[in-house]
């Protein structure tokens, strides 16, 4: 279709028309709509954040001491790309920037021991007077630690206390009126809030990333819910805070999940309330206590939570109760679930290791418990944490054939010296699975000592318990196999 002057006149007027809308005559630029506007508007400005807080962030390089013609150190190839691979952070200098110890120079170097660098990390102040957080990975096994200030002053420190287990640690410059960070509270945070991390990544001071908290509460260390984030961090970035838009510091940045060994968007925090809780020990005495009770534990999950009445899959399983520790003098037995610590309800496992650790050893608690579709109270004294015991496994003899029951099993009863060597006084010894047993795990060895809210004394009594569960409504069973109980969820027949 062709189109007449007039038409093409008329477009090309409207176009213009348009066109002209959005400038600005006055100033010759484009005018941004409301809501555009609104939107940049709306974003976070860290440059006063960053100005306010960066003076009291530190790069720490740490340094050791080796003799002449020494072989590979900590910071050689191997054990370095171990160290990066293991932590992510700290990364030692790369061997190139390490003195020539070749043959041909050996003999010209001085005999006594040379101070070579180690590694890279960052940090903060805490106090005017020169303590400092970092994380333990980063000074641990130092001979040397230097701190830099944005300032460029340079001071030795010294190493006061490393806690490998929450990987935190406190090193002290010699100083006053030294700038240092507000302590936030970091259980205040929320989901989507702006966060900045400021540290020294591959050793370039004060760098400053932004993000936002990703999650709360990550459970991948067995003493700390770490908070998660997308904030950029990389090696160096190790031992530096996580500052909220208020400028409190709220957390250590002390780990990344990788693939490849570089930041994939996602990065972990020591909570800054945990972490101070460890430097107050730190600098009191130079090490952590904690406390412990002697289980091991593992989750409730919601089909045994349902088949031992419980209202919620909640708290801690006791799967193995160790011999002559706490636990064991208080009452409490394998197939135990820990409701409460000292009032305090443990939703999911791993808060109860954090609530018993940070208890002082010495101290009476009082454990609420679920038996045998029931609660309980228990009163123990926690004791200091120490290396678990290795209990000796049960031995099983050869046992004529029988008829699986209708869980697929073939059981018999515990000799005298078995009960003795378990600690238990009734309980059954799995001869053979197969059916509904064999598909959920159990298998010859497995020693069974309750059947949903009933203890099992011999076979007899088991084979009849089993005889009158429901066909289609889901058992449970407290399975022994070695040093550790667990319940198993099993349907009679495979139902």
């Amino acid at each position: 279709m062709k189109t007449t002057p007039f038409v093409r006149n008329t477009v090309l007027a409207v176009f213009l028309t348009a066109a002209a809308a959005l400038i600005d005559s006055s100033a010759f630029g484009i005018v941004i709509s409301s809501a555009h506007a609104a939107s940049v508007a709306g974003l976070p400005d860290f440059a006063d954040l960053a100005e306010k807080t960066g003076p009291a962030v530190v790069n720490i390089r740490t340094t050791e001491k080796v003799k002449p013609g020494q072989g590979a150190i900590p910071g050689g190839d191997d054990e370095e790309m171990q160290e990066f691979f293991r932590r992510f952070f700290g990364v030692p200098i790369p061997r190139q920037q390490q003195p020539d110890r070749s043959p041909r120079n050996r003999k010209q170097a001085p005999q006594q021991e040379e101070e070579v660098p180690r590694g890279v990390g960052s940090g903060f102040i805490i106090s005017g007077d020169g303590f400092i957080l970092t994380n333990a990975h980063v000074v641990d096994g130092a001979d040397e630690v230097y701190v830099t200030l944005t300032d460029k002053r340079e001071f030795k420190a010294k190493i006061v206390g490393v806690d490998k287990r929450t990987d935190v640690a406190v090193v002290k410059i010699e100083g006053s009126s030294l700038p240092r960070l507000t302590i936030g509270d970091p259980n205040k945070l929320r989901v989507g809030e702006w966060v900045i991390a400021i540290g020294s990544p591959f050793g370039l001071d004060n760098t400053v990333t932004a993000g936002i908290i990703s999650a709360k509460a990550r459970d991948t260390g067995e003493y700390l819910p770490l908070i998660q984030t997308d904030v950029a961090v990389n090696p160096g970035n190790s031992g530096g805070p996580l500052i909220n838009m208020r400028g409190e510091v709220v957390g250590i940045n002390s780990q990344i999940y990788s693939r490849s060994g570089g930041y994939m968007g996602i990065s972990f925090a020591v909570p800054i309330d945990e972490a101070m809780r460890v430097a107050e020990q730190l600098r009191t005495t130079g090490r952590v206590t904690r406390g412990r009770i002697g289980v091991q534990i593992g989750e409730v999950t919601k089909d045994v939570a349902e088949s031992l009445g419980l209202p919620h899959a909640q708290g801690a399983l006791i799967q193995r109760v160790e011999s002559g520790g706490p636990a064991e003098k208080g009452g409490l037995e394998a197939g135990d679930i820990i409701l409460k610590f000292n009032g305090t309800p443990i939703e999911k496992a791993t808060d109860l290791p954090r609530m018993v650790g940070a208890t002082k050893p010495g101290t009476r608690s009082t454990l609420t418990i679920w038996r045998k579709g029931a609660t309980k109270d228990v009163a123990l004294t926690v004791a200091e944490l120490e290396p678990e015991k290795t209990a000796k496994k049960e031995e099983r003899k050869a046992k004529p054939e029988q008829t699986p029951n209708a869980l697929g099993l073939v059981v018999s009863d515990l000799t005298e010296a078995q009960k003795k060597e378990l600690k238990v006084d009734g309980g059954v010894i799995v001869d053979a699975s197969e059916g509904p047993s064999a598909r959920v795990g159990l298998r010859a060895g497995d020693v069974i000592l309750r059947l949903n809210n009933s203890d099992v004394k011999d076979a007899k009594q088991f084979n009849s318990l089993v005889a009158r569960l429901e066909p289609k409504k889901m058992a449970v069973l407290l399975v022994r196999r070695g040093d550790a109980s667990q319940f198993v969820p099993i349907r009679p027949n495979g139902q």
